[in-house]
């Protein structure tokens, strides 16, 4: 077997599973679940009746490539959304993959080149848990790059010594962040390319919490936008999914966009990998691509847990509303004692901040917070708000 697999940590929810195992949650209080970050709105319903008029697709193999339809639909959504004219060509520059975590996972085993000597993989710190996976099993070594109150929660690239730059195969960026909710700026995003072309790396953004945002007026950039003025937005690619922008994870459906010449040999890879997504899942796909008001409304939705639990939070704890995403990332003292407690007296499940990040530069920035994740309803929302104020006041 893959030595490499020994080195894999315990994924966070394995560790906060072990973490809780010698509790017993308290009988007569209704469980709440602000732990997972998995969407419980509900799904468009056209999408669902568009996957099932689709379903005599099932008896012929989907090509890796994907239909031309869903590309064009990507390459149309990608030019609208981000401003980007018609530079995004659905021939070479789009690929449906199975999800972001697949395709996170993927990319770093088609990047890295292993002849080349000690190759890293930077990443945002705290940062998902698959960047990490990846690096690992693909035989280059993650470097975490600190992301705190201090740098208002974005890595310091120039920070960066430039041994770590000149190892570098592949940047992380995840914007917005988990579970930080900061957006990366435009110039930000510049930035790490003129870094990426200094130094000969990929720049992956993981976009997935793109439409997830506060202000309909200024909705986050993307890597794409940033790289307008470069010629096929050389050394980028970008993953977006409709599991948050669409509540539909069980639907395992997104896209890679970008760059033709990182798209054409990771097309090759995933070839052999075996990955192609169906396609009447690809049809349903292109029916919620195609459609913005859904998403609008499930942007409305999170706003409105973020309006009525913020009020209830904020005079008990230290905490701020994030630019984007459905989380809040709030300092609690001991993570993990707060995590055991909630669950034990209150029923209510979060995670541990620093089960979320590593150890870097002395010090695990997510240590000392909690992740809530905004996902159960507006009423229990406000309810595991309430018992969180109440542990907090009793204390």
């Amino acid at each position: 077997m893959n030595p490499q697999l020994a080195v894999l940590r315990p994924y966070p929810f394995d560790r906060l599973k072990t973490l809780v195992a010698d509790l017993k949650a308290p009988a007569g209080i209704k469980p709440i679940s602000l732990s997972i970050g998995e969407p419980r709105h509900t799904p468009p319903p056209f999408v669902i009746d568009t996957l099932r008029t689709h379903l005599n697709t099932l008896g012929t193999y989907p090509a890796t490539l994907g239909l031309p339809e869903f590309r064009q639909a990507v390459a149309r959504w990608l030019s609208a959304r981000f401003k980007l004219a018609d530079a995004v060509n659905p021939d070479t520059m789009v690929l449906p993959v199975n999800g972001t975590r697949e395709a996170l996972f993927a990319i770093v085993q088609a990047a890295i080149d292993k002849t080349k000597s000690a190759p890293a993989v930077l990443m945002p710190n705290p940062f998902y848990q698959i960047y990490e996976g990846a690096a690992l099993l693909a035989g280059a070594e993650p470097i975490y790059l600190n992301a705190d109150a201090s740098n208002g929660y974005l890595p310091d690239l120039d920070a960066v010594p430039e041994d770590l730059w000149q190892r570098c195969q592949l940047l992380f960026i995840c914007s917005p962040g988990n579970p930080t909710g900061q957006v990366a700026s435009v110039e930000y995003l510049r930035r790490a390319l003129e870094l990426a072309d200094r130094y000969d790396f990929i720049v992956a953004s993981d976009e997935c919490y793109s439409e997830i945002f506060t202000d309909e007026a200024n909705p986050p950039p993307g890597l794409l936008q940033a790289a307008t003025d470069r010629k096929q937005f050389d050394r980028c690619i970008v993953f977006h999914s409709l599991s948050k922008r669409s509540s539909l994870p069980g639907l395992r459906s997104g896209f890679v966009a970008g760059d033709p010449k990182i798209i054409k040999p990771f097309l090759l890879y995933r070839t052999y990998h075996g990955c192609a997504m169906s396609a009447h899942t690809q049809l349903a796909s292109i029916a919620a691509w195609n459609d913005e008001a859904h998403v609008i409304e499930n942007r409305r939705l999170y706003q409105e847990k973020f309006r009525a639990v913020l009020p209830i939070l904020q005079p008990v704890m230290d905490l701020y509303k994030p630019d984007a995403g459905f989380y809040l990332w709030p300092q609690v003292g001991d993570d993990e004692a707060f995590t055991r407690d909630m669950l034990a007296k209150h029923n209510v499940a979060v995670v541990p901040g620093s089960y979320l990040s590593r150890d870097s530069a002395g010090r695990n920035p997510g240590r000392g917070r909690i992740r809530l994740s905004l996902v159960p309803s507006v009423a229990d929302c406000v309810e595991g708000a309430q018992r969180i104020r109440e542990y907090i006041e009793s204390r």
